[in-house]
């Protein structure tokens, strides 16, 4: 997260230097989630099968090369190959989720999640300080220049002394799933399909733009949605064929892990939506945005990090206590709140940035709870592979909200003096249709949550409701 928040601020930047426009400027973030979207599910039966930091290490390598690349992009479509081989690296998040399960003791497994958590939040925060100064001072490139030591120095330490304990049979989930030995091998046509439907529906949306509509446009658009339809079609039908599939359906129907990997994906489209829309909103001359630098944006949006960085651990001992389900209920709850705030107070940044902090309060009970929900209800044996469903849709939401975000940007434009220059900035009402769309998908996730707890309350799992 230190890499990924200290980019944020830069976005009106590249936007700038590349001439790009807000809707292409989504891939910024979207071509870094993409590939760790695919990516997920196959780095979790890879550890599984290889051992976690076998996998961890590898993955963490092909991170550092992506990262150097970046940091000496000339080109917008170099920086896009260079997101793309950096987002390879999210399936990191994976793998460490399930280590935690290997180290922890089952009543304790949401507390392991809440430092995680917490770290990630203070990779946030000092993202966001740092890299407003450093975009003012040194620009953007320097932001991925800062990450290459403490990534190497990450792989030393995780090199020399992280340890692999193996489970016992008796530390096993009790949900009654077949616990049948674990074939070798990775499903390659299915992450194929998998990548080309979730690519092909985002460069769809990125098209749906005001400005490239017309016949032309039409038909590329068309073109996108058929091949992601027929790419989605290919993907059940090679995975119920399968016999190592990437992503197991019978697992991902599950009654308690479906409603949870949804309500993580939404929360997924929730954060990466906003990380696209304040900086611009920030960054943007007055009256269209509050007119800030670099730094401001970063300040915007520390409460948010703070927030975030206070609720990880302590969410973990709110579901230690409470169990798993009520804190989701209580988060999503919040979270829409957060963002009806949002939608009704973003005409000043002091409103935005208490805004963020009431939002990254419920999403963390949200996250820590909903994946304590996926954790809990997997059997050991196919934990590599549950978490990496898990985050393969909470990357599939963080893929669509910036895209989404970038559409919006694009359609409702109004057009101030600049330098005695006419030029087009986003208007208040793509905020406002942004933050809606938030509030009414975080709707969704407070009904999914009741939803939730109603099966929950008919099945039987340890530490679980």
């Amino acid at each position: 997260m230190y890499a990924e928040t200290m980019l944020i601020p830069a976005i009106p930047d590249l936007i700038r230097e590349f001439n790009v426009s807000y809707s292409t400027s989504s891939w910024i973030l979207t071509a870094y989630l993409v590939p760790g979207a695919v990516m997920m599910p196959v780095a979790g039966k890879l550890s599984d099968i290889y051992g976690k930091k076998n996998v961890l290490l590898t993955i963490m390598a092909i991170y550092v090369v992506g990262i150097t690349i970046a940091g000496f992009s000339t080109s917008i479509y170099m920086l896009f190959i260079a997101r793309a081989i950096q987002g390879i690296g999210m399936a990191m998040f994976v793998i460490a989720f399930g280590i935690i399960r290997d180290q922890f003791p089952r009543e304790k497994i949401s507390i392991g999640q809440g430092v995680i958590s917490s770290m990630f939040a203070s990779g946030a925060v000092i993202g966001l300080l740092a890299g407003g100064i450093i975009i003012n001072n040194y620009g953007w490139h320097a932001t991925f220049f800062s990450t290459i030591p403490v990534a190497v120095a990450l792989f030393v330490v995780i090199w020399r002394f992280n340890y692999e304990r193996k489970m016992e049979p008796w530390e096993q989930a009790p949900e009654r799933i077949p616990a049948a030995n674990i074939p070798k091998g990775v499903d390659v046509k299915g992450a194929i399909a998998l990548a080309t439907f979730v690519t092909s529906f985002l460069l769809a949306l990125t098209l749906f733009e005001t400005g490239s509509a017309g016949l032309q446009s039409a038909v590329q658009i068309a073109i996108f949605i058929a091949t992601g339809a027929v790419a989605l079609v290919l993907f059940i039908l090679i995975e119920k064929r399968a016999k190592v599939p990437l992503v197991d359906l019978k697992l991902m129907a599950h009654k308690a892990i479906l409603p949870a990997n949804l309500i993580i994906m939404i929360v997924g489209f929730s954060m990466f939506m906003v990380f696209q829309t304040i900086p611009v909103l920030v960054r943007n001359p007055h009256p269209l945005g509050f007119g800030g630098d670099a730094a401001m944006a970063g300040y915007v949006q520390l409460p948010f990090a703070l927030v975030l960085l206070v609720f990880g651990p302590t969410s973990g001992l709110i579901v230690e206590r409470l169990g798993s389900v009520r804190p989701i209920i209580i988060g999503t709850s919040i979270t829409t709140t957060g963002f009806l705030f949002l939608l009704t107070f973003h005409n000043d940044w002091v409103s935005v940035a208490a805004s963020l902090a009431v939002l990254s309060t419920g999403l963390s009970l949200t996250n820590v709870g909903a994946l304590n929900v996926t954790i809990l209800a997997t059997p050991a044996q196919f934990m590599g592979m549950s978490v990496g469903m898990n985050t393969l849709l909470r990357i599939v939401g963080a893929s669509v909200g910036p895209a989404l975000a970038g559409v919006y940007m694009q359609t409702y434009q109004s057009t101030i003096e600049v330098a005695n220059r006419p030029t087009a900035f986003p208007s208040m009402q793509a905020y406002s249709a942004i933050f809606l769309t938030a509030v009414i998908l975080s709707v969704v996730s407070v009904m999914l949550a009741v939803f939730l707890k109603r099966r929950l309350n008919k099945m039987s799992i340890p530490n679980l409701a």
